[in-house]
């Protein structure tokens, strides 16, 4: 159990909570209550959760050095503490890199999207983390390709409200993340940290909030004017993580944020069942 654990820790199951993005397209393209679109959308979700978890993998792989600077990273990363070795880092890597080719005997359709969505990671791993402003698009485009996927897997078009909703939310989340990574570690965890400074990221992540907002809104009222009661909520949600990052000093895990808090947790629930009741009832 002691090896277990460690391993398992590496893939970063808390993290899988970012790839039910890929049922964004099942929810609001009608289809929720069909049983076969379900299937189709969960595999869609798994076969996220396998290849984010080997794309975590390779970038603590690569990160090790870094991270033993971190005050965090260098107890809570496996690698980094020293509970996995390199040796059994690169065997799982592969064994899931394994698992993602064998889906592409299943939808090839959804597992060009993950091949797009690891090589955009190996970049980010190798060469766009060091790059200002391109690293947190490229975090942001990981969320959008997350929701195309549950759309191909469904066979319906992206919405263009709900890419640009998604890489608008998704741009405000990275911009928090650089900037708790700043204000925790200044630039020493990071090298692209040295190119940002506080007030420049807090202007980033005020822009996004604010397109987050106003694009969900649009959609919503152009779209899916049923919908108008679920508005209040994404409000709501914004305002309390933003709440979180200023007085709890978080936010530098979007998802450690959300396992954390349970005003947000509920607020998240509710935003979720309001956008069923409306498209359903």
């Amino acid at each position: 159990m002691n090896t277990l654990s460690p391993l398992f820790r590496l893939m970063r199951p808390k993290q899988w909570v970012k790839n039910t993005f890929v049922f964004a397209p099942l929810v609001f393209s009608g289809q929720l209550l069909q049983v076969e679109s379900i299937l189709l959308a969960l595999s869609a979700f798994v076969v996220f959760c396998i290849a984010s978890s080997a794309t975590y993998i390779l970038n603590d792989y690569n990160d090790i050095d870094s991270d033993r600077k971190h005050p965090i990273k260098c107890k809570s990363r496996p690698l980094a503490s020293g509970e996995v070795s390199r040796k059994q880092a690169r065997f799982l890597m592969l064994f899931l890199y394994g698992l993602v080719l064998a889906y592409g005997l299943f939808s090839f359709d959804v597992f060009i999207v993950v091949v797009s969505y690891l090589l955009l990671n190996v970049a980010y791993t190798f060469h766009l983390k060091h790059q200002p402003v391109l690293d947190i698009f490229s975090i942001s485009t990981g969320f959008v390709l997350r929701v195309y996927a549950g759309a191909v897997a469904l066979h319906v078009p992206l919405s263009s409200w709900m890419f640009i909703t998604t890489l608008s939310l998704a741009l405000y989340l990275a911009a928090i993340k650089r900037r708790q990574e700043l204000v925790k570690s200044g630039d020493s965890s990071r090298s692209v940290l040295r190119y940002y400074t506080v007030s420049l990221i807090d202007k980033y992540a005020q822009m996004a909030a604010t397109c987050s907002i106003l694009f969900y809104s649009l959609f919503v009222i152009s779209d899916k004017p049923m919908m108008v009661y679920t508005i209040p909520f994404v409000l709501l949600g914004l305002y309390r993580y933003w709440f979180i990052v200023e007085t709890n000093e978080s936010g530098e895990s979007p998802t450690d944020a959300l396992y954390s808090d349970r005003f947000l947790q509920i607020t998240t629930i509710a935003w979720i069942v309001a956008c069923i009741y409306s498209l359903t009832v």
